[in-house]
């Protein structure tokens, strides 16, 4: 019982899911700070609740909900109860996002999630189902599992997200003070500086930049270090390296930076991110290390129907989630769950 209680993530890539990034994790005392992700996180709840800030308040994901989050959205991340919470999240690309969107519904504009939880015990299974998949190898099963559960989301929770056009003077100042870090982001100019060079105020500097980018300055730089440094580490840029080269001193203080907005350590990120599914053929690589609600999972699965959600159909043509009682039946991961009715 205790192993179960030991905080774990893996952060890794599949090569058949381009543009998809997967998460498996528990968590108990983790905390993340506020930050932003390039993907949309669509994150599956299996046990424990999630409470994360979004959107000027707390949002709580219990068991068979799902966190949702849309691309440069700041937000947090803790446990919301004393066990703490474990889920299974993909990281799909606007991108991939948009062509799903394109094909399987009638949104137009760039689609994303209206609300940031949704109670949705059936779509929580599939995501599961992909990762599942990915570890097994099964490029099929991912890839249709991904789309179904994409289109469902968009169907039940959908919607166009706003342009983002930098209109009024404190945004454009904030995007000018945004450019200057992204340029000197290995070694920034203090706050008063920033604002001599913008010929704007300390203060209202800030004031901008935090309603423009809903953080301060100083909290940007340090995510986009992170996520600059995620792409030299896809690059096989070693840990230490990264580090010097983003503006961080030194590698301790990248991996406190980056354990606390990815939730892995860069080291551990890397690895798994180099070993991109190297043996193919349903060969089971790391699942059978993790345990969910107690009970191990190692064996061969199968994929059962999931042609709901696949047909064109407006945003309205399936708002009301299924009733599908509790995620799993027996303590892990429903492997075929059945066409829920529209």
């Amino acid at each position: 019982m205790a192993e179960t209680r030991k905080e774990r993530a893996r952060h890794w890539r599949y090569e058949e899911l381009p543009g998809v990034d997967l998460l498996r994790a528990r968590y108990i005392r983790k905390s993340f700070v506020r930050h932003t992700h390039e993907h949309f996180v669509i994150a599956a709840i299996a046990d424990g609740v999630e409470v994360f800030h979004h959107g000027g308040g707390d949002q709580y994901a219990g068991a068979g909900a799902l966190a949702l989050v849309n691309p440069d959205t700041p937000h947090t991340g803790r446990a919301g109860v004393p066990e703490g919470w474990q889920y299974g999240a993909v990281y799909p690309s606007p991108d991939v996002v948009a062509a799903i969107a394109a094909e399987t519904t009638t949104l137009r504009g760039t689609p994303g999630f209206v609300t940031p939880v949704l109670d949705d015990p059936y779509t929580v299974r599939l995501v599961h189902q992909v990762l599942r998949a990915t570890d097994e190898g099964n490029a099929l099963a991912a890839d249709t599992l991904l789309r179904v559960a994409v289109t469902r989301l968009l169907r039940l929770n959908g919607g166009t997200l706003p342009r983002r056009e930098v209109r009024t003077a404190g945004a454009r100042t904030a995007a000018r003070a945004r450019a200057v870090l992204e340029e000197r982001m290995a070694a920034p100019p203090t706050l008063e500086q920033l604002a001599a060079d913008l010929g704007i105020s300390p203060f209202a500097l800030l004031r901008a930049f935090r309603d423009t980018y809903g953080m301060p300055p100083h909290t940007w730089l340090t995510d986009a270090r992170v996520r600059r440094a995620r792409r030299l580490l896809d690059a096989g840029t070693t840990p230490s390296e990264a580090a010097v080269t983003v503006g961080f001193t030194d590698q301790p203080h990248l991996n406190r930076h980056f354990s606390r907005i990815v939730g892995v350590p860069p080291g551990a990120y890397q690895r798994e991110r180099k070993n991109v599914q190297d043996a193919r053929g349903g060969l089971s690589v790391t699942s059978g290390a993790w345990q969910w609600n107690g009970q191990q999972s190692t064996s061969t699965r199968t994929y059962g129907p999931i042609t709901e959600g696949m047909t064109r159909s407006g945003p309205e043509g399936s708002r009301t989630a299924p009733s599908s009682g509790t995620p799993w039946a027996s303590g892990s991961p429903s492997d075929s769950p059945g066409s829920p009715s529209a």
